[in-house]
């Protein structure tokens, strides 16, 4: 299985998605995509893969979203399409895509349904442990 993230190691979020991933058996393709942003036609592809609406897509916390006005209903797509180009820090993470499908894995354990073989038991950075009984579609 071809698992891909785009991933902010300084998320505990993604960090504990990608260690999921792992503890499943599969060497995922890390993308940090603060150091390497997917293009604009890449984002667009992501973004429908997922279902979801550019805006869906947002991240609020610890980035320009306030400063930037994004909080504008009447904002066009292209127009929060042009901010998360800009300003990467807008792309919400980790976003996982696999031959089950695409996601952005908040909560991290939504990352289970996307594997072949999800780990048994996973122990994340707070101390909670994740089962897949426990996320049946998850």
């Amino acid at each position: 299985m071809t698992v891909t993230i785009y991933h902010n190691p300084a998320c505990g979020t993604s960090r504990n998605t990608l260690a999921m991933i792992r503890a499943s058996g599969v060497k995922p393709v890390v993308i940090e995509y603060l150091k390497t942003p997917p293009s604009r036609e890449r984002l667009i592809s992501l973004i429908a893969a997922m279902g979801i609406t550019p805006r869906r897509l947002l991240r609020e916390k610890g980035t320009p979203y306030a400063a930037l006005g994004l909080g504008d209903p009447s904002l066009t797509d292209e127009a929060i399409l042009d901010a998360m180009m800009a300003h990467p820090i807008l792309i919400n993470r980790p976003i996982v895509e696999t031959e089950k499908g695409t996601r952005l894995c908040r909560p991290s354990e939504s990352v289970l349904a996307l594997l072949d073989t999800p780990p048994t038991s996973f122990t994340q950075e707070d101390g909670e442990v994740v089962r897949p009984e426990q996320h049946p579609s998850a």
